[in-house]
């Protein structure tokens, strides 16, 4: 895969989870774990499918890649989603939604000893345009910490599948993870919501599940890790300031409204951010000043030269003594 169609991939991935917004309204009246439960579902039969479709040798699981994948759907699906919507009931999506800018900043810090200065830059740039498309949240301190929960799962969305993409692929990784939130979702459904935690979906409720199963999930999850490890996590990072981009073209698609000055202004900021994160690297070179060694022609110029400075040096001091004694 070329340089350019990861970064494609990297940002088609953000720019569909930022569509989830758009249909967020489709849903909004259907219970949230079990709406979420059959959303994994349907994704996780779909990327079985696919996965038994491929010619890729069946990996052998041990329990250590096991024991990743359920830190993984645990942390990157079901608690993220809890998260976000314990952070939403307190403030809004604004306070939630401008924590979750700062994904890229936290990712080039965390993923490496020394983070690279420019790196980091970039990532500011990127925080500081998801900001300005998204605005400053508000809200109460239990609300702000929901939010920093989401952010720190949506950081294990990453990192945690890191070491399992070479053994298991986009594919894999995908359908496995998707798979596992199934009964943790539903558990944290049936606490939640007890038995009317499903229900027969409406006609927009089940289209709406099927673009979020089909596009926002295995679509966006298998571009996302496809791209994570050929960009490394911290480059990888910056493309979600492209989730606020997804959100407001879709909006603006779907006849939401056309965006605010402030909006096109933050997009504009983010692309930028991502541009100058994705620069390479390229050593500092600098130049050697070569010395060449004198030659014999060079030793007797410089001392005739001396010779002549000492001997008008002692004719000066004769003059001055005629003076003085005249």
């Amino acid at each position: 895969m070329s340089r350019g169609t990861t970064v494609a991939a990297a940002a088609g991935a953000m720019f569909l989870v930022g569509t989830l917004a758009a249909v967020s309204g489709l849903i909004k009246d259907y219970p949230l774990y079990g709406g979420q439960t059959v959303r994994y579902a349907v994704a996780a039969l779909i990327m079985f499918v696919i996965m038994k479709a491929t010619s890729r040798p069946r990996a052998h699981l041990t329990v250590k890649d096991f024991g990743l994948l359920v830190a993984l759907a645990l942390t990157g699906l079901v608690l993220f989603n809890v998260c976000v919507v314990e952070s939403t009931r307190g403030a809004g999506p604004a306070l939630v939604g401008t924590m979750l800018a700062t994904v890229p900043l936290v990712m080039a810090v965390v993923t490496t000893r020394r983070p690279r200065p420019r790196l980091v830059v970039a990532a500011g740039i990127v925080v500081a345009g998801a900001l300005l498309a998204t605005g400053l949240g508000g809200g109460g301190a239990d609300s702000l910490l929901w939010a920093l929960g989401a952010v720190a799962c949506e950081v294990c969305f990453s990192l945690l599948a890191l070491p399992l993409l070479p053994k298991l692929g986009a594919v894999g990784v995908t359908a496995w993870s998707v798979a596992l939130a199934v009964p943790l979702l539903a558990v944290a459904g049936v606490v939640a919501d007890g038995a009317a935690v499903l229900r027969v979906p409406t006609l927009p409720e089940a289209l709406g599940f099927a673009y979020l199963a089909s596009v926002v999930t295995c679509g966006a999850f298998f571009l996302w890790y496809t791209a994570l490890p050929r960009l490394g996590p911290g480059r990888a990072g910056l493309f979600a300031g492209v989730i606020p981009v997804g959100a407001i073209t879709t909006g603006t698609l779907i006849g939401l409204g056309l965006p605010s000055g402030a909006e096109l202004a933050g997009a504009a900021v983010v692309v930028g951010g991502i541009a100058v994160g994705l620069l390479p690297d390229r050593p500092l070179r600098m130049g050697v000043l070569h010395v060449l060694p004198d030659t014999p022609d060079q030793h007797d110029d410089q001392d005739r030269d001396e010779g002549d400075d000492a001997d008008d040096a002692q004719r000066d001091n004769c003059h001055d003594s005629s003076q003085i004694h005249a």
